[in-house]
């Protein structure tokens, strides 16, 4: 067996406290001083912790060539971000990449960011890990029996994923309870006496859409009965798609018009919110309007005139948890130890009523 010898003093920053700073500070080799400070289980935590400390207040900061010859790990994990056609991003991404970064940060760690513009899921991860300066990766927007999951768990990459391709998955994630999302709404409207309630659902290619519906079909058979085809759809997340759609469904065009329409985000429900004002509905006399709020500064829910009854869960928190189940998946932390499951919480406010006197009656 050969061995290598690293030279890590070398490594290290100049003008800044080095590994032999610290071992003359404790009376320990210098040797002892770098195990310490990556963990090697032969060091006793109480030297550790000894370790830590005094590489804090000296201010020692190990070279990220050094750490990763002597740990095999760079600091750094991934996250790409699926880039449309015409080069725009899902807005909720920039409030969830703020919020990651910070958070990894606090575990000195660093985001690696990439864009795809690909129809091939899975060719941008295998680029990024041909160059072999990753310990992991953040996934998003998870899809159904996706593709990024199995190729991830073949090469034995630790990831995370914000939201879940499945209800039973083998992996770390950090997701809502979407079926919960609708199915609150739709107690939320039922009790207030509304029967004709419509979804306006997200993109039906997303794994939480396809929750979502569930939920919503579910709470209706119990006590609004079966809703026509027509009132519950699949759409883009963009507000001229969600007013085309609520003209439609509000002008009679569709059948009888919902008296309530449950939105899958506030985006759509600003569509849903003119479409009512061009044609003469007010909210919430005539139409109530629930939607998701993931507490986005463009379409605040307390900005909406009425203010808007929604279902909160803001993406920021959200980025503590991924960013922790990573590194301590990578640090060896069982996956069905990092999962977790919230429940979105309900506020009311003005865009909710009573159903319209006189049409309470279920969908026909």
């Amino acid at each position: 067996m050969r061995l290598f010898h690293v030279d890590i003093k070398r490594f290290e920053v100049e003008g800044l406290a080095t590994l032999k700073d610290i071992s003359e500070e404790l009376g320990l080799s210098v040797a002892t001083v770098s195990r310490a400070l990556n963990d090697f289980p032969e060091v006793n935590p109480k030297t550790k912790r000894r370790v830590a400390e005094t590489a804090e207040r000296l201010g020692y900061r190990p070279n990220r060539i050094a750490q990763r010859l002597v740990t095999g790990r760079s600091g750094m994990v991934g996250m790409i971000v699926k880039i449309r056609a015409d080069m725009s991003a899902d807005q909720t991404f920039f409030e969830v990449l703020t919020g990651m970064t910070a958070a990894l940060a606090s575990r000195d760690a660093d985001l690696v960011l990439a864009v795809d513009q690909g129809d091939d899921p899975v060719a941008p991860y295998r680029r990024m890990m041909e160059r072999n300066i990753l310990d992991g990766f953040i996934l998003n927007a998870p899809v159904p029996q996706d593709p990024r999951v199995a190729f991830l768990q073949e090469q034995g990459i630790p990831f995370v994923m914000h939201g879940r391709s499945a209800d039973a998955v083998g992996y770390p994630f950090y997701d809502i309870d979407n079926r919960a999302v609708s199915s609150d709404a739709v107690e939320l409207l039922l009790a207030l006496g509304h029967r004709r309630i419509a979804l306006m659902n997200g993109e039906a290619r997303f794994a939480y859409a396809s929750a979502r519906r569930a939920g919503f079909e579910a709470a209706m058979a119990e006590e609004g009965g079966k809703v026509p085809e027509a009132f519950v759809a699949d759409i883009a997340p963009n507000e001229s798609a969600a007013y085309a759609l609520a003209l439609r469904w509000l002008s009679g065009r569709a059948g009888p018009r919902p008296t309530a329409i449950v939105c899958a985000s506030t985006v759509l429900a600003a569509g849903v919110f003119a479409a009512a004002r061009d044609v003469g509905l007010h909210v919430p006399g005539d139409l109530s309007v629930v939607a998701h709020d993931d507490a986005l500064p463009q379409t605040r829910a307390i900005n909406f005139a009425p203010t808007l009854t929604v279902t909160r869960a803001p993406l920021r928190d959200a980025c503590a948890p991924l960013a922790h189940a990573l590194i301590d998946h990578i640090d060896g932390t069982p996956s069905e130890v990092l999962q977790t499951r919230v429940r979105a919480e309900m506020i009311v406010r003005e865009s909710t009523g009573p159903a319209p006197e006189g049409e309470s009656d279920p969908w026909p």
